[in-house]
């Protein structure tokens, strides 16, 4: 993508880690922010809207916009599909709004092959055990689907490395303060300031960055 004034973010982390919770925390407080909305053929969870949290698709629906390369990624995930749009992300990013993505260590691979600029942040628990407690807590899950996320959440944090950034979700406020951090410091990259303001870096002779 040449001259995208917006950037990407990319957040991902096991379930029960508190993601969504700090998403939805962030997009609260910095409403400059589109939230990339994925599709899903999985079951909506108590509170999901659908449009808002996914877009909630039959298998058969997920699979006409597949075989019509409508995704720029999809995925498998404990036996249901996800995938994200690409129409949203390219004309957000081309108007100068940056985008987060909801997005699992499979999919994150993929967009940054396409996206070159993404800047990748994974959102670790403290520790296995509380990550097993908030799922309980949770009450969305049976005990058999739980012991599954479990059993997975020691691959996924495996992919921990191949991000750019990596938050330990111990403290609430403590993480979505180093959350909004990553942001800012991300808008002062010097690709980031010279594509949102082409015309003040052009008289200054200075050239405009490229994602």
């Amino acid at each position: 993508m040449s001259q995208a004034a917006g950037n990407i973010f990319l957040v991902s982390a096991p379930s029960g880690a508190g993601k969504s919770s700090l998403v939805n925390a962030l997009l609260a407080k910095d409403n400059t922010i589109k939230l990339s909305v994925s599709c899903t053929t999985r079951t909506p969870r108590p509170g999901e809207v659908n449009g808002r949290d996914y877009r909630f698709l039959s298998v058969d629906e997920f699979s006409t916009l597949r075989q019509n390369n409508q995704f720029i990624e999809w995925a498998e995930v404990h036996g249901n599909y996800y995938g994200t749009p690409r129409d949203l992300i390219d004309h957000a990013t081309r108007m100068g709004q940056d985008v987060l993505l909801e997005i699992d260590w499979q999919g994150a691979r993929q967009v940054k092959k396409l996206f070159p600029g993404t800047i990748g942040i994974f959102i670790l628990p403290p520790s296995i055990e509380a990550l097993e407690e908030r799922l309980q807590l949770r009450g969305q899950d049976s005990q058999e689907v739980i012991t599954k996320r479990i059993r997975a959440a020691g691959e996924e944090i495996s992919h921990a490395s191949e991000y750019e950034y990596v938050i330990i979700n111990q403290d609430f406020s403590v993480a979505l303060r180093e959350l909004e951090l990553i942001i800012h410091s991300a808008r002062l990259r010097y690709n980031s300031q010279s594509n949102r303001h082409a015309a003040f870096f052009s008289t200054l002779g200075l050239h405009t960055g490229h994602q």
